[in-house]
């Protein structure tokens, strides 16, 4: 009995001492059914309730009861049958033949001599029932009526899998036959299909199969390794009765589905030669999302937040958001002026935000539409972000309140990696958004390209299953199937807070847009498209049939939608003037004035009193947990920032912890994101300190500065940069508030994620008027580590600046202030911590959003010259702009041969070697701190003060690359008589550094002996 005892404990715990014999004998039952297995195609081992009918299946207990109480009592065969399954005997090894019949002493129950052959039967025929219900289970899907076109396969497979019983594979399979269709069967528990009944025949178990996962949705779940999820999809999609809608749903569905289609009909009446990326063809899309959001809104969730690409966009617009019809179509007047900057981008890229009334619901929800460029997926991460921000400011830390919806093409959800980027995300405690729901639009085509061409998985949608994803395919042209499964979706996301698809598989009854002639390479699918009817005819003609409606309903509700949209579109040619700010997704009310500007321009000292230095620089020292282990080097360096701070001084981690903490304490959130920024790369930042005794316990110090100060966030990331930046651009849009920093690892791979760069951030408000404050942290210098770890490409950011460089602008009162204000973006190189310091601080205390490129130091972050004072961050200290020589050589600038512009690094560089060459009153070394916008004021002073010296402008970096041929024209634009700019630094090359070390320090060898040789350009032109 001991034996038994453990092998039921294993599967079944013994809830009360009562029920112990139940579960022995069910445990008999399930340990003779998983040996009765034969080497057919079993996925895995049937464990099940007790499942023999009639009194075999007693004759087999009393046998097993009699085995364990006396092994000798029954055949040798089934002493050894039993042995072997308790022992765990592979299918179909557990029976041996008999030993010879004189050494046999059988002493068996007299009903069972001759059953053996009978109870293996009725096991192995109930064993095929359970496969048979677990293949639909698993593959039901293959075999699903998706593709509304009927001509090709959702999948991608044209096989037809063998354990699914069709009119090309039959029972045999299983080993059963025809005449067992009668039969009943015990249902298992791992199935809802009965109901409430406990059995039913085999013909009926078949039929309910078939109408679960064999009809218009095709269920993938079975992957999941989470046998309550798995339970959960069974019921929703095998109990008898649970697609079923009253006449009211099917009535609100079919109105959704006329406004849905109707829309992109008058679109195509008013604009037929302008692009729209209409909806048509998958028009279910719209009563989809408002399905979605219906169930969530009743689930509680206030606040919804959409990322989608371009197709359906204006409908989506129109129909889920409820944008004004007239504000969308006097988007297709040609002659509307723009009134503000942001008119860059085309009406279907545009976002929204919206608060209204759920009618569904009666209760307030807000909707953002976030707006993205035509690159596919890249709206995926920022859409998180934001998701992320909104849950974080709102207190909701289960994703009750505030949710996310993607929506996705088929092609793209498949061929673009940040999809998987962004996948990977989701159950990470620093970014997770409790769960998404996605919804692929799927054409079964992209663009141009065959599905068997675009990807190598059989669905699209096969990249969610590595996130335990369910995946719920549907076609588009049975909208109450989409219903249910929006509703399925969406209860599943408000149950187990993690990530789900709806893969809607429709067609695109036009081309890519409404001006491609998809016939030159889809011919046989648009031949069949042609002759499709619309899906609202169909839906509409079952209701009518259904007598839900009837045709005068129909045909009224048709007109009452056609006459909104021609009372909008009159109304709409009232609309003179763009105005973009209707179209913010992102609005900040309490920061702009109600015309959306900055309620001050000025910008205070950044600086603070020295008491709030010293007591930010001792929590920076210090531990402030007690009994906590830290490790012995640590010790050392929180010992070294002790002592800095006695002495009054910050390197460049202390000069960032005060940036950091002084913000905390005026209550504004600081989020530091990316790979290794808790430790830092380079062993500097150690702003999470781990127990070196326990496991897991860390103390964050920064959140023990003050009693009332807001929350640090600094979270190492996933190994993604385009998804990490993304994620943190869209975090950093939901409010002016935070200070929020991406951190590459190197300022080389940033260049992974130069789709956000280029399109959200570089140029994020010309298109969208969306201001945002985001910081990056590219480290940069040339230190003889290699092409791919010293370079965070500036000049392709200094390229994407938009100031003139060609114009030297009129210098006001608040030049500096109005400079930021018009520019897209800042660059800076900082040489100094306090510097650093103050344009962290500078980035709050502005009175507008700008994203912010800092490259950040490597060797500097332990230079000993690299280090400033307190004097340079008290009250009325600022950022410097420039940085002029303030050394001997700016006391005679008479005297002063050469000035030497640089930046960043190479200025300890530069200022060792003039040492050197005892040169400090003949060569004058300026900082351009902030690169752009350009200091033109600065620059000017400091060229007029040395009239009679040569204008120098050296770098570290390549010719080529750097900042050369922005500096260049913009410091000749300052300069008031003609005198050349001579360059200092490396000849142009393909790579960004050398990888040999020895060549590295000639290099910089060569060019420092240049920058002070005051012969060195007389020959050249």
């Amino acid at each position: 009995m001991h034996r038994l005892r453990t092998c039921a404990a294993r599967f079944w715990p013994l809830r009360a001492a009562q029920n112990t014999q139940k579960v022995l004998q069910e445990r008999s039952a399930a340990c003779a059914l998983r040996t009765f297995q034969t080497n057919r195609c079993y996925t895995t081992p049937v464990v099940s309730e007790p499942f023999l009918n009639g009194t075999s299946s007693n004759y087999l207990e009393e046998m097993y009861y009699a085995w364990l109480e006396n092994p000798r009592s029954v055949h040798k065969s089934w002493d050894i049958f039993f042995r072997n399954a308790n022992n765990g005997a592979t299918p179909g090894s557990a029976y041996q033949s008999p030993p010879s019949p004189a050494v046999i002493t059988p002493v068996l129950p007299q009903a069972l001599v001759g059953s053996q052959a009978n109870v293996q039967k009725l096991v192995e025929d109930h064993l095929a029932v359970q496969s048979l219900i677990r293949a639909y289970q698993i593959r039901g899907h293959h075999v699903a009526q998706m593709d509304p076109l009927g001509i090709m396969d959702a999948d991608l497979d044209l096989c037809i899998p063998m354990d699914i019983v069709t009119s090309s594979h039959k029972l045999g399979f299983y080993g059963l036959s025809d005449s067992d269709l009668d039969t009943v069967f015990r249902l298992p528990t791992t199935t809802f299909i009965g109901g409430s009944e406990s059995a039913l025949p085999l013909r009926e178990i078949i039929r309910r199969l078939e109408m679960a996962y064999c009809q218009h949705i095709g269920v993938e779940f079975m992957f999941i390794n989470d046998l309550e999820q798995c339970h959960w999809i069974r019921e929703k999609f095998e109990k008898p009765g649970t697609m079923q809608f009253t006449p009211e749903e099917k009535r609100n569905l079919l109105a959704r589905m006329i406004r849905s289609t109707r829309f992109e009909e008058f679109l195509q009446r008013k604009w037929s030669s302008e692009k729209r990326f209409g909806l048509e063809g998958c028009e279910a899309l719209i009563p989809a999302l408002k399905t979605i959001i219906d169930k969530s809104s009743d689930k509680g969730v206030e606040n919804v937040i959409l990322g989608m690409p371009h197709r359906g966009r204006l409908n989506v617009l129109a129909n889920v958001i409820r944008k004004e019809l007239e504000q969308i179509f006097c988007q297709f007047d040609s002659k509307l002026e723009a009134a503000d900057e942001g008119s860059g981008d085309v009406k279907y890229h545009l976002g929204l935000y919206h608060r209204r009334i759920n009618r569904v619901t009666d209760r307030n929800i807000t909707l953002s539409l976030v707006a993205n460029p035509s690159h596919l997926e890249a709206v995926n991460p920022v859409v998180q972000g934001k998701t992320k921000a909104e849950q974080f400011y709102c207190g909701d830390t289960e994703g009750n309140r505030v949710m996310s919806i993607l929506l996705h093409g088929d092609a793209a959800f498949a061929g673009q990696g940040i999809v998987y980027e962004t996948f990977h995300l989701s159950d990470l405690p620093s970014y997770t958004t409790h769960g998404t729901v996605h919804v692929v639009v799927n054409n079964q085509i992209g663009f141009t390209t065959d599905p068997r061409m675009a990807r190598s998985s059989p669905y699209p949608t096969d990249v969610a299953r590595v996130v335990n994803a369910p995946i719920f395919h549907v076609n588009a042209d049975d909208p109450e199937a989409v219903m249910y499964v929006c509703n399925v979706a969406a209860e599943w996301r408000a149950t187990f807070h993690k990530d789900v698809v709806v893969d809607l598989v429709c067609y695109r009854r036009n081309g890519h847009n409404e001006m491609d002639e998809p016939m030159f390479t889809q011919p046989l699918m648009y031949k069949q498209i042609k002759t499709q009817k619309p899906v609202l005819q169909k839906y509409a003609e079952k209701l009518i049939s259904e007598r839900v409606v009837t045709r005068q309903e129909y045909e009224e509700g048709i007109a009452n939608y056609d006459k909104i949209c021609e009372e909008a579109y009159v109304r709409s040619k009232d609309e003179k003037i763009l105005h973009i700010r209707h179209w913010l997704d992102s609005p900040w009310p309490d920061f702009f004035t109600l015309d959306g500007q900055p309620k001050s321009m000025g910008c205070p000292s950044t600086g603070l009193n020295e008491e709030q230095l010293v007591h930010i620089g001792k929590v920076a020292s210090s531990v402030p947990v007690d009994d906590f282990t830290i490790h012995g080097g640590l010790s050392r360096i929180l010992k070294s920032r002790k002592a800095m701070v006695e002495n009054r001084t910050v390197d460049w981690a202390l000069g960032e912890y005060m940036a950091f903490g002084s913000l905390l304490k005026e209550g504004i959130h600081v989020r530091l994101s990316g790979q290794d920024v808790e430790r830092g790369t380079f062993s500097h930042r150690h702003h999470v300190l781990h127990d070196q005794k326990v496991d897991k316990r860390t103390c964050i110090p920064m959140n023990h500065i003050d009693q009332n100060q807001a929350p640090y966030t600094v979270c190492n990331s996933s190994l993604s940069e385009y998804g990490v930046l993304g994620f943190e651009l869209g975090f950093a849009m939901a409010s002016p508030n935070a200070l929020v920093l991406w951190e590459a690892q190197f300022g080389d791979f940033h260049n992974t994620a130069q789709c956000i760069i280029d399109q959200f951030i570089c140029a994020g408000q010309a298109k969208w008027v969306r201001q945002n404050g985001i910081v990056l942290l590219l480290p940069h210098g040339m230190e003889g580590m290699g092409p791919e770890h010293s370079s965070a490409r500036p000049e392709r950011f200094l390229q994407m600046c938009k100031d003139d460089p060609d114009v030297f602008p009129k210098i006001t009162a608040d030049f500096e202030v109005q400079q930021l204000y018009d520019c897209n973006w800042i660059v800076v190189n900082c040489s100094t911590p306090a510097n650093y310091f103050h344009v962290l601080r500078r980035q709050i205390h502005q009175a507008f959003r700008k994203p912010l490129i800092i490259f950040t130091p490597k060797s500097l972050l332990r230079h000993p010259e690299a280090k400033s004072t307190f004097d340079d961050m008290l009250h009325g200290t600022h950022f410097k702009r420039l940085i002029p020589e303030d050394g001997p050589a700016s006391q005679n600038p008479a005297g002063v041969k050469r000035v030497i512009f640089c930046t960043g690094k190479v200025y300890y560089d530069l200022i060792k070697q003039r040492t050197n060459k005892e040169m400090e009153e003949t060569v004058a070394i300026a900082r351009i701190e902030q690169l752009s916008p350009f200091p033109f004021d600065l620059v000017k002073a400091e060229i007029e003060k040395y009239p009679e010296a040569e204008l120098v402008w050296c770098q570290e970096e390549h010719k080529n690359q750097g900042y050369y041929d922005y500096i260049r024209p913009r410091i000749r634009t300052t300069i008031t008589r003609a005198r050349p700019v001579w360059y200092a630094g490396r000849e142009p090359a393909a790579a960004p550094a050398t990888g040999n070390k020895k060549a590295h320090l000639l290099e910089l060898d060569r060019f420092l002996k240049t920058a002070f040789n005051l012969d060195a350009f007389q020959d050249k032109p």
